[in-house]
């Protein structure tokens, strides 16, 4: 069908040229004379003829540019043709309003050659710039919709933007994201970006047993965000496609929105600080909310294993700080009364040195 269309175009583009050109040819040719060739219509038959012969091997070649383009526009993203197009109509309008005063001069080369310069121009640096700078209109579109009003000030506005919350795949693994919204200590809208999604859904497709559970778990985990907790969750359609790592484009992102990143990666969490971006570390949180405790204090505590140092016992906390017993190794599998002696704080969480207190009662 598309062939018999090319087909028809090049027949109808013949005949058009024939009826218009062909009597001059003709005229210069000295054969103007010939009774049936004075008639337009026979001209035109003419010119469609000619043209359909000596095109008539380039049609399948016009037929599979067309199939390929076809193909590539089914294939690419909604958003690229989208902005890529709106670029180009862009581009052409800047075109026309160009060319208008141009048609008032009278050079032929500014009349015809310039005019179809600056369109294909204009044209192109329209679609290109719609097409590269998609993820950047895909945000204003749909993130300052999200955490912006309109007629809002800009400190309003601000202080907004600076409520959404964009989850990176190892702070939704890890899980403990869930019960801090359940609390209220996690306000404003959750942030889950698309590429975020698909990194989830492929380790859940994964084939190590370990990494399936753990992207399925993030699933379920988003799953209760969105249908068991009253927070607002959107989801984010865009991607940076020309950023392959998705911390990269996590980073872009808040930087595009000023959002915060929530994470519990602590590479990512010193990238954001690096990049001025501002991040939530559920680590950080948990290592501040954990119990204060000072030397001299006393604990009960099940010595679990060996120490690294000769002779260490290691126990821990309800909350998993680490406890190390000094002397504690004869300990092990019991259950044992520990003095405090030194509090150390690391970027690991924190760890207690202890020693046994019937030790120091026998001292």
């Amino acid at each position: 069908m598309l062939k018999r269309i090319v087909q028809l175009f090049f027949i109808i583009v013949g005949g058009i040229l024939g009826a218009l050109y062909l009597p001059e040819l003709l005229e210069l040719l000295n054969i103007d004379n010939i009774p049936f060739l004075n008639k337009p219509y026979t001209l035109a038959i003419l010119g469609a003829i000619i043209l359909f012969i000596t095109t008539f091997w380039l049609i399948d070649y016009i037929v599979g540019l067309i199939k390929w383009l076809e193909e590539a526009l089914i294939k690419a993203p909604v958003t690229d043709v989208l902005f890529g197009s709106l670029g180009l109509i862009f581009g052409l309008i800047v075109a026309f309003l160009i060319v208008i005063p141009l048609d008032r001069i009278g050079f032929v080369v500014v009349n015809t050659v310039v005019p179809i310069f600056v369109t294909v121009l204009l044209g192109y640096l329209g679609f290109q710039v719609g097409f590269k700078k998609r993820d950047e209109l895909v945000s204003l579109f749909s993130i300052n919709r999200i955490g912006k009003k309109k007629g809002a000030e800009e400190e309003e506005t601000n202080s907004k933007a600076k409520q959404l919350k964009i989850l990176d795949t190892s702070v939704i693994i890890d899980g403990r994201v869930a019960d801090i919204c359940q609390t209220g200590f996690l306000e404003g809208t959750i942030v889950i970006p698309r590429f975020v999604l698909e990194e989830l859904q492929h380790i859940a497709d994964s084939s190590d047993v370990l990494k399936r559970n753990r992207g399925r778990r993030g699933l379920d985990i988003l799953n209760r965000i969105q249908k068991e907790l009253s927070i607002k969750v959107d989801i984010y359609e865009g991607d940076f496609e020309d950023i392959q790592e998705v911390d990269s484009k996590l980073v872009k992102l808040a930087q595009l929105t000023s959002g915060v990143v929530v994470t519990n990666d602590f590479n990512l969490n010193k990238v954001c600080e690096l990049q001025n971006v501002a991040v939530l570390n559920i680590n950080d949180l948990a290592n501040a909310v954990k119990p204060v405790v000072l030397p001299g204090e006393e604990l009960n505590v099940q010595v679990i294993k060996d120490g690294k140092e000769h002779n260490q016992g290691v126990a821990y906390l309800d909350d998993g700080t680490m406890i190390v017993v000094e002397e504690g190794r004869d300990y092990i599998g019991k259950r044992i009364d520990v003095l405090v002696t030194s509090v150390l704080q690391t970027s690991a969480g924190r760890m207690i040195f202890a020693k046994p207190k019937l030790l120091e009662k026998a001292l």
